[in-house]
């Protein structure tokens, strides 16, 4: 083994520690650790939400409707954040709707990235008319704003969850395919590149054990801000009445069915707006902290 492949072998467990480091000292921010805290919570509702809700999510009572939150109200209840206008808790919707939420925003990432990482990686590294033919794609796609791209395929389409999770993913994947094209390109051109085709890698190597390992950082920074994102296209959907159909909780949901009720019931809006508020906040946060933490100029 050559002197540049023993030191290529012995600064990976020293890069890997540099990035637990990083990580760390990131989550020695409070307003990172406490981003982490909401993100764990908000996570917890989505796989477990009938451990976490006080009440039945959708039991009615018309004598408890727009019931003020426990901690204001003038006689005892058991709704801690109040009731909706059918009487139903609002918190327990809350905890219900993270479900939903998070199901159709990680999984429109997660098809965005798959596809925009296979369109980036494909006109990145082989360039050329394929280069050209996907950059006409994703420039015709992003001439679209995307929640109207979005609500227009819902439109056509339908608005079961597949279809949601679906249409958002494939309006996202050029803002991936935009990202990891970029970075193929840069890492294309540099010399251990050169040196692996010159002594005969196949492009498949090339790319798994080359390209892939060198744009997740930059790949995974992005998609925590997509996720904000797909919370809140998902979020305005529902609100539209064309996401996610009652009487499944949702975010979005909720606060258009207590937006009428603002002057008499403002928390009836007021705390899933909140939710959707500090979960987009909290993951916007984070995604910065993790870009910090992998930025190899960062200093110690």
């Amino acid at each position: 083994m050559n002197h540049t492949a023993v030191q290529a072998t012995s600064s990976t467990p020293l890069l890997r520690n540099r990035t637990a480091l990083a990580i760390f000292r990131q989550l020695r921010r409070p307003l990172v650790a406490l981003s982490l805290i909401v993100a764990c919570l908000v996570i917890a509702c989505a796989v477990a939400p009938g451990l976490i809700a006080p009440l039945d999510p959708y039991k009615q009572g018309l004598l408890n409707r727009l019931a003020a939150p426990s901690f204001v109200s003038a006689r005892p209840n058991a709704f801690l954040l109040g009731a909706d206008p059918l009487g139903r808790d609002t918190l327990s919707r809350i905890v219900h709707g993270a479900r939903m939420t998070m199901i159709v925003s990680f999984g429109a990432v997660l098809v965005a990235a798959s596809l925009g990482a296979a369109m980036g990686l494909a006109a990145g590294y082989l360039g050329g008319i394929v280069d050209a033919i996907i950059l006409r794609v994703i420039d015709m796609v992003l001439a679209f704003p995307i929640i109207l791209l979005v609500i227009a395929l819902v439109t056509v389409v339908g608005n079961s969850v597949f279809a949601l999770i679906c249409i958002m993913g494939l309006a996202s994947a050029p803002g991936f395919a935009r990202v990891v094209r970029s970075q193929v390109r840069q890492i294309n051109s540099l010399d251990f590149v050169d040196a692996a085709r010159a002594i005969g890698a196949r492009p498949s190597h090339i790319v798994a054990r080359h390209i892939i390992p060198n744009i997740l950082s930059p790949f995974i920074v992005f998609s925590t801000f997509e996720l904000s994102k797909m919370i809140l296209i998902e979020a305005t959907l529902s609100f539209l009445g064309i996401g996610i159909q009652p009487p499944t909780p949702t975010w979005g949901g909720m606060i258009s069915d207590g937006q009428q009720y603002l002057m008499l019931s403002w928390y009836a809006s007021f705390f899933p707006g909140l939710a959707i508020a500090s979960t987009i906040l909290a993951t916007n946060t984070l995604g910065d902290a993790l870009r910090d933490a992998l930025d190899p100029r960062s200093s110690f």
